[in-house]
């Protein structure tokens, strides 16, 4: 049990909606900011409890900023948690906390659910995300719910636009035109699938390289017309890159 966890089971401040399997993925993304000076934005206020364990986990130092359309929500307020009150859906409200907020390291979407809301917030915000900081959006399920807008294979649900956010990702790779590599594939370390989770770390990122060393005495077995072929051209250019960086 994490300490995310136990203060789930010991709370009596306010009250905190959660599924249980997420405090162990929380713990795994969010452990490393803990003692900083860390801002975490979380859409979603609810009842507030959840802002009230991130200021206890973060610790002291930390800037807690929640956000949600119910101005009573505004109640929630209390040393180091703000509480901004706006429509999630309207893009140019979603601008203007770029303004407010300098410095995001940790966005949690935990907000309305809904398709729009959900890809609307990841479109104006991620980019406004620390180079080094974390996505998460939760309840992805309701990306297979009509209620939600969502569907099994919809088209424009949060589920089926993340995954293009994979093609994005390993567009360094892409021998077509169609997939370009762009400012996501330069600032995403790495897309973490929960159930009805998704991680996104963002860390700025360079064109991969490979590079061999040691000796390569094993026969390469012909597997298709002109691979040996191929793969020695290619051997011979990583060679020469490496010898060109050592050198």
């Amino acid at each position: 049990m994490n300490d995310l966890e136990r203060y789930f089971a010991d709370n009596s401040g306010r009250m905190i909606h959660k599924w249980r399997h997420y405090f162990e993925i929380y713990d795994r993304h969010f452990s490393r900011f803990r003692g900083t000076d860390v801002c975490l934005v979380e859409f979603g206020v609810y009842q507030g409890g959840s802002l009230q364990m991130w200021k206890h986990y973060f610790g002291p130092a930390a800037r807690i900023i929640g956000i949600d359309i119910n101005p009573h929500c505004k109640q929630c307020e209390e040393d180091q948690i703000e509480i901004i009150i706006g429509d999630q859906e309207d893009r140019g409200f979603l601008r203007s906390l770029k303004g407010r907020i300098p410095r995001i390291d940790i966005l949690i979407d935990d907000g309305g659910h809904t398709m729009d809301q959900q890809i609307q917030t990841f479109e104006e915000l991620f980019p406004h995300i620390d180079q080094e900081g974390v996505y998460l959006c939760e309840d992805l399920h309701s990306s297979y719910s009509p209620f939600y807008g969502g569907g099994y294979r919809r088209r424009g649900t949060f589920i089926e636009y993340s995954k293009n956010l994979i093609d994005q990702m390993n567009a360094w790779r892409s021998e077509t035109k169609k997939l370009r590599v762009t400012d996501f594939t330069r600032s995403t370390r790495s897309l973490h699938f929960y159930e009805s989770v998704l991680v996104i770390e963002k860390r700025p990122i360079q064109k991969p390289e490979d590079a061999m060393t040691g000796i390569a005495d094993v026969p390469y077995v012909e597997r298709a017309p002109g691979f040996k072929l191929r793969l020695e051209r290619r051997l011979r250019r990583i060679g020469r890159r490496v010898l060109s960086h050592m050198t």
